[in-house]
Protein backbone atom coordinates (compact mmCIF):
# COMPACT_ATOMS: atom_id res chain seq x y z
CA UNK A 1 0.00 0.00 0.00
CA UNK A 2 1.08 3.60 -0.60
CA UNK A 3 0.89 5.54 2.67
CA UNK A 4 1.23 9.29 3.10
CA UNK A 5 2.31 11.25 6.19
CA UNK A 6 1.70 14.98 5.63
CA UNK A 7 2.89 17.74 7.93
CA UNK A 8 0.15 18.94 10.29
CA UNK A 9 -1.02 22.48 9.51
CA UNK A 10 -3.52 23.29 12.26
CA UNK A 11 -2.39 26.35 14.22
CA UNK A 12 0.57 25.48 16.45
CA UNK A 13 0.09 21.74 15.88
CA UNK A 14 3.49 20.05 16.16
CA UNK A 15 2.59 16.36 16.37
CA UNK A 16 3.28 13.92 13.54
CA UNK A 17 1.17 10.88 12.74
CA UNK A 18 3.93 8.28 12.29
CA UNK A 19 7.39 7.95 13.80
CA UNK A 20 10.38 6.51 11.93
CA UNK A 21 9.94 3.28 13.87
CA UNK A 22 6.42 2.81 12.54
CA UNK A 23 7.56 3.77 9.05
CA UNK A 24 10.33 1.17 9.18
CA UNK A 25 7.80 -1.51 10.13
CA UNK A 26 5.55 -0.55 7.22
CA UNK A 27 8.44 -0.57 4.77
CA UNK A 28 9.63 -3.95 6.03
CA UNK A 29 6.13 -5.27 5.36
CA UNK A 30 6.47 -4.21 1.74
CA UNK A 31 4.65 -0.86 1.74
CA UNK A 32 5.70 2.51 0.37
CA UNK A 33 5.64 5.47 2.73
CA UNK A 34 5.74 9.08 1.61
CA UNK A 35 6.53 11.72 4.23
CA UNK A 36 6.26 15.47 3.68
CA UNK A 37 9.47 17.32 4.42
CA UNK A 38 9.66 18.66 7.98
CA UNK A 39 6.63 16.59 9.04
CA UNK A 40 8.46 15.58 12.20
CA UNK A 41 10.32 18.82 12.83
CA UNK A 42 8.00 19.80 15.68
CA UNK A 43 9.18 16.80 17.72
CA UNK A 44 12.79 16.86 16.59
CA UNK A 45 12.53 14.11 13.96
CA UNK A 46 14.65 14.98 10.94
CA UNK A 47 13.79 14.07 7.35
CA UNK A 48 16.93 11.93 7.34
CA UNK A 49 15.44 9.68 10.05
CA UNK A 50 12.45 8.95 7.84
CA UNK A 51 14.69 8.38 4.83
CA UNK A 52 16.83 5.95 6.82
CA UNK A 53 13.64 4.12 7.83
CA UNK A 54 12.83 3.64 4.14
CA UNK A 55 10.38 6.45 3.49
CA UNK A 56 10.41 8.74 0.48
CA UNK A 57 10.55 12.35 1.65
CA UNK A 58 8.53 14.64 -0.62
CA UNK A 59 8.71 18.45 -0.76
CA UNK A 60 5.02 19.31 -0.54
CA UNK A 61 1.72 18.10 0.85
CA UNK A 62 0.33 18.06 -2.69
CA UNK A 63 2.99 15.54 -3.63
CA UNK A 64 2.20 13.35 -0.61
CA UNK A 65 -1.54 13.27 -1.32
CA UNK A 66 -0.86 12.56 -4.99
CA UNK A 67 1.51 9.68 -4.23
CA UNK A 68 -0.46 7.98 -1.44
CA UNK A 69 -3.74 6.11 -1.18
CA UNK A 70 -3.85 5.99 2.63
CA UNK A 71 -3.37 9.36 4.34
CA UNK A 72 -2.44 9.21 8.02
CA UNK A 73 -2.81 12.38 10.09
CA UNK A 74 -3.22 13.57 13.66
CA UNK A 75 -5.81 16.34 13.47
CA UNK A 76 -8.88 16.75 11.30
CA UNK A 77 -8.12 17.83 7.73
CA UNK A 78 -8.18 21.54 7.09
CA UNK A 79 -10.02 22.90 4.04
CA UNK A 80 -6.93 22.87 1.83
CA UNK A 81 -6.32 19.22 2.77
CA UNK A 82 -9.90 18.19 2.11
CA UNK A 83 -9.54 19.69 -1.36
CA UNK A 84 -6.68 17.23 -2.02
CA UNK A 85 -8.74 14.15 -1.14
CA UNK A 86 -10.39 11.99 -3.81
CA UNK A 87 -12.44 8.82 -3.93
CA UNK A 88 -9.28 6.67 -4.02
CA UNK A 89 -8.07 8.01 -0.67
CA UNK A 90 -8.59 6.56 2.79
CA UNK A 91 -8.09 9.12 5.58
CA UNK A 92 -7.07 7.85 9.02
CA UNK A 93 -7.03 10.54 11.72
CA UNK A 94 -9.02 12.31 14.44
CA UNK A 95 -12.14 13.79 12.82
CA UNK A 96 -14.57 14.91 15.56
CA UNK A 97 -17.27 15.42 12.94
CA UNK A 98 -20.19 15.85 15.33
CA UNK A 99 -19.18 19.48 15.89
CA UNK A 100 -18.00 20.19 12.32
CA UNK A 101 -20.66 20.10 9.62
CA UNK A 102 -18.44 21.86 7.07
CA UNK A 103 -15.74 19.23 7.41
CA UNK A 104 -18.30 16.43 7.10
CA UNK A 105 -19.72 17.97 3.93
CA UNK A 106 -16.25 18.37 2.47
CA UNK A 107 -15.26 14.78 3.18
CA UNK A 108 -18.51 13.47 1.75
CA UNK A 109 -18.04 15.54 -1.40
CA UNK A 110 -14.51 14.19 -1.84
CA UNK A 111 -15.75 10.61 -2.01
CA UNK A 112 -12.98 9.45 0.32
CA UNK A 113 -13.18 6.81 3.04
CA UNK A 114 -12.67 8.50 6.42
CA UNK A 115 -11.83 6.52 9.55
CA UNK A 116 -11.84 8.41 12.86
CA UNK A 117 -9.51 7.50 15.70
CA UNK A 118 -12.03 8.68 18.28
CA UNK A 119 -14.85 6.21 17.48
CA UNK A 120 -12.76 3.04 17.24
CA UNK A 121 -13.50 0.65 20.10
CA UNK A 122 -11.72 -2.37 21.55
CA UNK A 123 -13.06 -5.68 22.84
CA UNK A 124 -14.05 -4.01 26.14
CA UNK A 125 -15.88 -1.13 24.39
CA UNK A 126 -13.12 1.31 25.34
CA UNK A 127 -11.71 3.95 22.97
CA UNK A 128 -8.07 2.89 22.53
CA UNK A 129 -7.04 5.66 20.12
CA UNK A 130 -8.74 8.43 22.04
CA UNK A 131 -7.38 7.28 25.40
CA UNK A 132 -3.73 8.41 25.08
CA UNK A 133 -4.67 11.94 24.04
CA UNK A 134 -7.40 12.06 26.68
CA UNK A 135 -4.76 11.21 29.25
CA UNK A 136 -2.54 14.03 28.03
CA UNK A 137 -5.41 16.52 27.76
CA UNK A 138 -6.73 15.64 31.21
CA UNK A 139 -3.33 16.19 32.77
CA UNK A 140 -2.73 19.38 30.79
CA UNK A 141 -6.14 20.75 31.78
CA UNK A 142 -5.02 21.19 35.36
CA UNK A 143 -1.75 22.85 34.34
CA UNK A 144 -3.37 25.35 31.97
CA UNK A 145 -6.19 25.95 34.41
CA UNK A 146 -3.72 26.62 37.20
CA UNK A 147 -1.88 29.19 35.07
CA UNK A 148 -5.12 30.89 34.02
CA UNK A 149 -6.21 31.07 37.65
CA UNK A 150 -3.13 33.13 38.53
CA UNK A 151 -3.45 36.91 38.31
CA UNK A 152 -1.14 37.32 35.27
CA UNK A 153 -3.38 34.82 33.50
CA UNK A 154 -6.42 36.94 34.25
CA UNK A 155 -7.68 34.72 37.04
CA UNK A 156 -8.57 35.22 40.68
CA UNK A 157 -4.94 35.10 41.75
CA UNK A 158 -5.23 31.73 43.45
CA UNK A 159 -2.72 28.94 43.86
CA UNK A 160 -4.43 25.58 43.36
CA UNK A 161 -2.97 24.10 46.52
CA UNK A 162 -3.40 27.20 48.64
CA UNK A 163 -0.82 27.75 51.37
CA UNK A 164 -0.55 27.04 55.11
CA UNK A 165 -3.53 28.79 56.64
CA UNK A 166 -5.11 29.51 53.23
CA UNK A 167 -7.67 27.08 51.75
CA UNK A 168 -6.87 25.45 48.39
CA UNK A 169 -8.79 26.17 45.20
CA UNK A 170 -12.02 24.31 44.58
CA UNK A 171 -11.75 22.23 41.40
CA UNK A 172 -14.77 20.60 39.75
CA UNK A 173 -14.23 17.88 37.16
CA UNK A 174 -17.20 17.00 34.95
CA UNK A 175 -16.92 13.45 33.67
CA UNK A 176 -15.16 10.44 35.15
CA UNK A 177 -13.72 8.94 31.98
CA UNK A 178 -10.07 8.82 31.00
CA UNK A 179 -9.58 12.59 30.78
CA UNK A 180 -11.57 13.26 33.95
CA UNK A 181 -9.67 10.69 35.96
CA UNK A 182 -6.30 12.12 34.90
CA UNK A 183 -7.46 15.67 35.55
CA UNK A 184 -8.58 14.69 39.04
CA UNK A 185 -5.30 12.92 39.69
CA UNK A 186 -3.27 15.98 38.70
CA UNK A 187 -5.47 18.39 40.65
CA UNK A 188 -5.17 16.27 43.78
CA UNK A 189 -1.42 16.26 43.22
CA UNK A 190 -1.56 20.05 43.38
CA UNK A 191 -3.37 19.69 46.75
CA UNK A 192 -6.58 21.23 45.42
CA UNK A 193 -10.04 20.51 46.80
CA UNK A 194 -11.38 18.26 44.00
CA UNK A 195 -14.92 17.07 43.27
CA UNK A 196 -15.68 14.85 40.28
CA UNK A 197 -19.15 14.39 38.77
CA UNK A 198 -20.34 11.46 36.64
CA UNK A 199 -23.67 9.85 35.75
CA UNK A 200 -22.40 6.32 36.43
CA UNK A 201 -22.67 5.22 40.04
CA UNK A 202 -20.36 2.21 39.45
CA UNK A 203 -17.74 4.52 37.94
CA UNK A 204 -17.96 6.87 40.92
CA UNK A 205 -17.51 3.91 43.26
CA UNK A 206 -14.50 2.75 41.25
CA UNK A 207 -12.88 6.18 41.37
CA UNK A 208 -13.60 6.52 45.08
CA UNK A 209 -11.74 3.26 45.66
CA UNK A 210 -8.85 4.23 43.38
CA UNK A 211 -8.27 7.57 45.07
CA UNK A 212 -8.72 6.26 48.59
CA UNK A 213 -11.03 9.06 49.68
CA UNK A 214 -8.79 11.88 48.42
CA UNK A 215 -11.31 12.61 45.63
CA UNK A 216 -14.84 13.79 46.36
CA UNK A 217 -17.30 12.11 44.00
CA UNK A 218 -20.84 13.16 43.19
CA UNK A 219 -23.64 11.91 40.98
CA UNK A 220 -24.24 14.35 38.17
CA UNK A 221 -27.58 16.13 38.13
CA UNK A 222 -28.20 19.62 36.74
CA UNK A 223 -28.85 21.08 40.19
CA UNK A 224 -25.81 19.43 41.77
CA UNK A 225 -23.49 20.50 38.97
CA UNK A 226 -24.80 24.05 39.02
CA UNK A 227 -24.32 24.38 42.78
CA UNK A 228 -20.75 23.08 42.54
CA UNK A 229 -19.82 25.24 39.56
CA UNK A 230 -20.99 28.41 41.30
CA UNK A 231 -18.60 27.69 44.17
CA UNK A 232 -15.72 26.49 42.00
CA UNK A 233 -12.49 28.27 41.17
CA UNK A 234 -11.63 25.91 38.30
CA UNK A 235 -14.05 23.75 36.31
CA UNK A 236 -12.71 21.11 33.92
CA UNK A 237 -15.18 19.69 31.40
CA UNK A 238 -14.33 16.13 30.33
CA UNK A 239 -17.70 14.67 29.35
CA UNK A 240 -17.77 12.36 26.34
CA UNK A 241 -20.41 10.57 24.29
CA UNK A 242 -18.44 8.66 21.64
CA UNK A 243 -18.92 10.26 18.24
CA UNK A 244 -21.68 12.56 19.42
CA UNK A 245 -21.80 16.21 20.40
CA UNK A 246 -20.93 16.86 24.04
CA UNK A 247 -23.87 17.76 26.31
CA UNK A 248 -23.95 21.32 27.65
CA UNK A 249 -23.58 21.06 31.41
CA UNK A 250 -22.83 24.69 32.26
CA UNK A 251 -25.15 27.38 30.92
CA UNK A 252 -24.59 31.05 30.21
CA UNK A 253 -26.88 31.81 33.15
CA UNK A 254 -24.59 29.81 35.45
CA UNK A 255 -21.67 32.07 34.56
CA UNK A 256 -23.48 35.07 36.04
CA UNK A 257 -23.30 33.42 39.47
CA UNK A 258 -19.72 32.18 39.22
CA UNK A 259 -16.79 33.95 40.83
CA UNK A 260 -15.13 36.66 38.77
CA UNK A 261 -11.82 35.28 37.57
CA UNK A 262 -12.90 31.64 37.84
CA UNK A 263 -11.66 29.38 35.04
CA UNK A 264 -13.39 26.91 32.71
CA UNK A 265 -11.24 24.42 30.79
CA UNK A 266 -13.23 22.60 28.10
CA UNK A 267 -11.47 19.35 27.21
CA UNK A 268 -14.62 18.35 25.29
CA UNK A 269 -14.32 21.23 22.83
CA UNK A 270 -13.42 18.88 19.96
CA UNK A 271 -16.94 17.50 20.27
CA UNK A 272 -18.55 20.93 20.57
CA UNK A 273 -17.75 21.61 24.21
CA UNK A 274 -19.70 21.03 27.41
CA UNK A 275 -20.08 24.70 28.37
CA UNK A 276 -22.74 26.72 26.55
CA UNK A 277 -20.33 29.63 26.10
CA UNK A 278 -17.44 27.57 24.72
CA UNK A 279 -15.96 28.15 21.28
CA UNK A 280 -12.78 26.62 19.85
CA UNK A 281 -9.53 28.48 20.43
CA UNK A 282 -5.91 27.81 19.49
CA UNK A 283 -2.62 27.70 21.33
CA UNK A 284 -1.85 31.08 19.77
CA UNK A 285 -4.81 32.68 21.57
CA UNK A 286 -6.07 30.08 24.03
CA UNK A 287 -8.46 31.96 26.30
CA UNK A 288 -11.35 34.39 26.23
CA UNK A 289 -13.61 35.86 28.91
CA UNK A 290 -17.39 35.72 29.18
CA UNK A 291 -19.11 37.41 32.12
CA UNK A 292 -15.84 37.60 34.01
CA UNK A 293 -15.14 33.86 33.65
CA UNK A 294 -12.01 32.74 31.78
CA UNK A 295 -12.54 30.06 29.13
CA UNK A 296 -9.73 27.83 27.86
CA UNK A 297 -11.04 25.93 24.83
CA UNK A 298 -8.05 24.85 22.72
CA UNK A 299 -9.19 22.17 20.31
CA UNK A 300 -5.82 20.43 20.08
CA UNK A 301 -4.55 20.61 23.64
CA UNK A 302 -2.05 17.70 23.34
CA UNK A 303 -0.40 19.53 20.45
CA UNK A 304 1.33 21.71 23.04
CA UNK A 305 3.20 18.63 24.30
CA UNK A 306 3.96 17.14 20.87
CA UNK A 307 6.89 14.97 21.85
CA UNK A 308 4.95 13.13 24.55
CA UNK A 309 1.78 13.09 22.46
CA UNK A 310 3.36 11.85 19.22
CA UNK A 311 4.88 8.79 20.80
CA UNK A 312 1.83 8.03 22.95
CA UNK A 313 -0.50 8.30 19.96
CA UNK A 314 1.85 6.45 17.62
CA UNK A 315 2.03 3.46 19.94
CA UNK A 316 -1.76 3.26 19.98
CA UNK A 317 -2.40 3.78 16.27
CA UNK A 318 0.40 1.57 14.92
CA UNK A 319 -1.46 -1.79 15.13
CA UNK A 320 -4.45 -0.31 13.30
CA UNK A 321 -2.29 1.36 10.67
CA UNK A 322 -0.46 -1.91 10.06
CA UNK A 323 -3.78 -3.74 9.76
CA UNK A 324 -5.01 -1.26 7.13
CA UNK A 325 -1.77 -1.58 5.18
CA UNK A 326 -1.33 -5.35 5.40
CA UNK A 327 -4.95 -6.43 5.00
CA UNK A 328 -6.41 -3.60 2.98
CA UNK A 329 -9.09 -1.25 4.26
CA UNK A 330 -12.16 -3.40 3.62
CA UNK A 331 -10.73 -6.59 5.12
CA UNK A 332 -9.22 -4.83 8.14
CA UNK A 333 -12.57 -3.29 9.02
CA UNK A 334 -14.55 -6.44 8.26
CA UNK A 335 -12.41 -8.57 10.58
CA UNK A 336 -12.63 -6.20 13.55
CA UNK A 337 -16.05 -4.75 14.49
CA UNK A 338 -14.39 -2.30 16.87
CA UNK A 339 -12.17 -1.02 14.09
CA UNK A 340 -15.20 -0.80 11.81
CA UNK A 341 -16.81 1.51 14.38
CA UNK A 342 -14.20 4.04 13.35
CA UNK A 343 -15.61 4.32 9.83
CA UNK A 344 -17.34 7.70 9.73
CA UNK A 345 -17.66 8.45 6.02
CA UNK A 346 -17.65 6.25 2.93
CA UNK A 347 -18.71 6.87 -0.66
CA UNK A 348 -20.23 10.24 0.10
CA UNK A 349 -22.31 9.34 3.13
CA UNK A 350 -21.97 9.35 6.91
CA UNK A 351 -21.72 5.82 8.28
CA UNK A 352 -21.45 6.56 12.03
CA UNK A 353 -24.90 6.78 13.61
CA UNK A 354 -23.83 9.14 16.42
CA UNK A 355 -22.26 11.57 13.94
CA UNK A 356 -25.27 11.42 11.64
CA UNK A 357 -27.62 12.18 14.54
CA UNK A 358 -25.49 15.06 15.78
CA UNK A 359 -25.22 16.71 12.38
CA UNK A 360 -28.93 16.31 11.67
CA UNK A 361 -29.80 18.27 14.80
Amino acid sequence: MRIGVPKEIKTLEFRVSATPGVVRHLVQDGHQVFVETNAGAGVGIEDSAYAEAGATVLPTADAVFEAADLIVKVKEPQAVEIARLTARHTLFTYLHLAADLDQAKGLMASGCTAIAYETITDARSRLPLLAPMSQVAGRMAVDVGAVALLRPGGGRGMLLGGAPGVPPAKVVVLGGGVAGKHAAEMAIGHRADVTLFDISAPRLEELDDQFGGRLKTAFSTPDAVRAAVIEADLVIGCVLIPGAAAPKLVSRADLAEMKTGAVLVDVAIDQGGCFETSRPTTHADPTFVVDGVIHYCVANMPGAAPLTSTYALGAATAPYLLALANKGVDRALAEDPGFAAGLNIKAGRITCAAVAEALAA
